[in-house]
């Protein structure tokens, strides 16, 4: 094999893996976290329930997080307001609370 040969299958070689990693990683850094889309309402508000605090993916770019009560907020924020995100079965699913912090008790 001579060397031009040689570089030219590394070259392709090198572009391959780029091509395999770069598809490959952001499925990855998806698969820790779970999404309300794939679940059923109920199973997402078990999971809430039995996390207390956890962050999901609610779309194909957003993410948030939900606390089961205000035990998970920090005690100035220990309030809490529903948050909904959409679910297999359910487009607006209540399925946990957010932290909220009413800015005149500050």
């Amino acid at each position: 094999m001579n060397r031009l040969s040689r570089n030219a299958c590394f070259g392709f070689l090198a572009f391959t893996w780029l091509g395999v990693t770069a598809s490959v990683e952001p499925a990855m850094a998806q698969a820790g976290r779970p999404d309300t889309r794939s679940m059923t309402c109920a199973q997402a508000q078990e999971l809430v329930r039995k996390s207390g605090s956890i962050v999901l993916t609610t779309g194909q770019s957003t993410f948030d997080r939900f606390v089961a009560n205000g035990s998970y907020c920090r005690p100035q924020t220990g309030q809490v307001r529903a948050k909904f995100a959409p679910t297999r079965d359910n487009p607006q699913c209540s399925v946990g609370y957010r932290c909220f912090q009413n800015r005149t008790q500050r």
